[in-house]
């Protein structure tokens, strides 16, 4: 007699070992190889191995282990990519979407106003719109001719500035970095409120500079409290307290922008005018954190990036005379001598573009792309990686690849003077990132480089402090500033003296 139980039974278990054959059929990435990595320690994994620069010592590592490898900070998986096929690969191929979020570090918790920043938001419906906003609303060409005025009164102040120095002592020598930085912040906080904050008008900004630095300095480093679980609990070295502090400051200095901007009774055109008039129409997006958060990204990502990279350009120039002579006669020839050069004249300009170009190619101002987090298990280069891995892309060992350029660690502008295949588009140049999440705000930083290097150059001459050669040792931190900050000697050109004072 046959047991009523014994069919659904052998369907039962038939039906299980289907389910557990399709799980190993449709799971072949499970049986693919992990990326190489270095041995590990416990607990803290390969957090011991980070020196600065950072970039140069995973540009290190990848040489023993190749362009895909992975690391383990803590409890986080690490994978860093330095070639142009998986910069592809990952930003604008099959998983594109998928390293298109941010890890949750402290850093976006507390500054970035609990990840709702561009900069560290997730992937997702939120992010695009914040996306949206900044292409539209802050960078679009339409705004950034709105703001023309803005970055053309702080070059001439700074012209003017350097011109009085100059002009009493005939040659002056100038700290550059701090002019520099000055400039940057002037420039964008004049779009942002319409005020100067510091410099000798104005004072009460140098402590929001200061927290710019320290932001940066946050961001620059790895703290063992963002990848292991116990230190974070503890609050090991007191880590997430300083970032809490930081947070009050810089959400004190944002809100007093908007409240600035309210208490005016007509709008001046700022970044902060127009997101206001945004906010009566569509209060539900524009709250006021958003609208911090936005400027947050532009004055924080902005700053320090710009004034570095105008400090790097010209350290170039002074160890490389003739090519500050050739874009010297390109402004001569294309703009004259009766009149400063004005922002729409950079079109003209070809030799001033490759001579930036070049720079950001040699010393990029990101040097690692800020990092991505995999929402998923993916395949890269033939290797499983798995969801919540940490992705950076070295972008300042991609630039100097001998088998992408010729000389790769020289500096020479022309190499960009025939664009006939646009090197971003290789994924071999990428200043600004690339995919989803590359920064919006390259047109800006072309702009207000391109606008002061220029003006130094046609207003100036330019000569080294003394027969040795600018030191262009890098220094530690997300942004690479250089390790010994730039002093030159300037002079004001003859021809200059009325167009300056005037």
């Amino acid at each position: 007699m046959e047991a009523p139980w014994l069919w659904p039974s052998l369907f039962l278990l038939s039906l299980f070992f289907v389910f557990k054959w399709q799980r190993r059929s449709t799971k072949p990435k499970l049986l693919l190889p992990l990326t190489p990595s270095p041995p590990a320690l416990p607990v803290v994994g390969h957090l011991h191995l980070l020196k600065h620069p950072i970039h140069q010592t995973l540009h290190g590592l990848s040489l023993k282990y190749g362009p895909i490898f992975s690391l383990r900070f803590g409890s986080l998986p690490v994978v860093v990519i330095e070639s142009p096929a998986l910069v592809e690969e990952c930003f604008s191929g099959k998983n594109d979407a998928v390293f298109a979020s941010r890890p949750f570090l402290l850093m976006g918790k507390h500054i970035g106003y609990n990840y709702n920043v561009l900069i560290a938001a997730p992937y997702g419906e939120h992010w695009r719109r914040l996306r949206k906003t900044c292409s539209l609303e802050i960078f679009s060409l339409h705004r950034l001719n709105l703001s023309v005025d803005a970055r053309k009164e702080e070059t001439k102040r700074l012209v003017r500035k350097l011109y009085k120095q100059s002009s009493e002592n005939c040659s002056v020598k100038v700290d550059m970095k701090s002019f520099f930085s000055e400039l940057a912040f002037n420039v964008l906080v004049k779009m942002v409120a319409g005020n100067r904050y510091c410099g000798e008008d104005f004072v009460e900004g140098r402590d929001f500079r200061e927290i710019v630095h320290e932001v940066f300095k946050f961001a620059g480093a790895f703290y063992p409290a963002d990848f292991v679980p116990l230190l974070r609990l503890i609050d090991y070295q007191g880590y997430e307290k300083r970032i809490k502090k930081l947070a009050m400051k810089t959400d004190a200095f944002f809100q007093g922008l908007i409240m600035d901007a309210r208490r005016t009774d007509e709008r001046e055109g700022t970044i902060v005018d127009h997101l206001l008039s945004q906010q009566e129409s569509e209060p539900e997006f524009y709250s006021d954190q958003t609208i911090k958060g936005l400027i947050m990204v532009m004055l924080m990502a902005g700053i320090d990036t710009t004034s570095e990279t105008m400090e790097w350009a010209m350290s170039l120039l002074l160890n490389h005379p003739e090519e500050l002579s050739k874009a010297k006669s390109e402004i001569d020839i294309y703009i004259g001598r009766d009149r400063l050069i004005e922002e729409s004249d950079l079109l003209k300009l070809s030799h001033l573009d490759n001579i930036i170009a070049e720079t950001l190619r040699l010393y990029p101002a990101v040097p690692l792309l800020i990092p991505h987090m995999s929402s998923q298990d993916c395949v890269v280069a033939g290797f499983h990686v798995p969801r919540g891995t940490m992705l950076f892309a070295n972008v300042w060992a991609i630039h100097r690849d001998p088998n992408l350029w010729e000389n790769p660690t020289d500096f020479m502008p022309e190499r960009f003077q025939s664009r006939d295949v646009d090197a971003s588009r290789d994924f071999k140049f990428l200043p600004f990132g690339t995919g989803r999440r590359a920064c919006p705000g390259m047109g800006l930083a072309n702009r207000v480089v391109g606008l002061v290097l220029a003006s130094l150059i046609q207003c100036f001459e330019w000569e080294r402090i003394s027969e040795e050669k600018v030191d262009m040792t890098e220094g530690g931190g997300l942004n690479m500033p250089k390790s010994k900050p730039l002093e030159a000697i300037c002079r004001v050109r003859p021809f200059m003296h009325d167009l300056i004072s005037g």
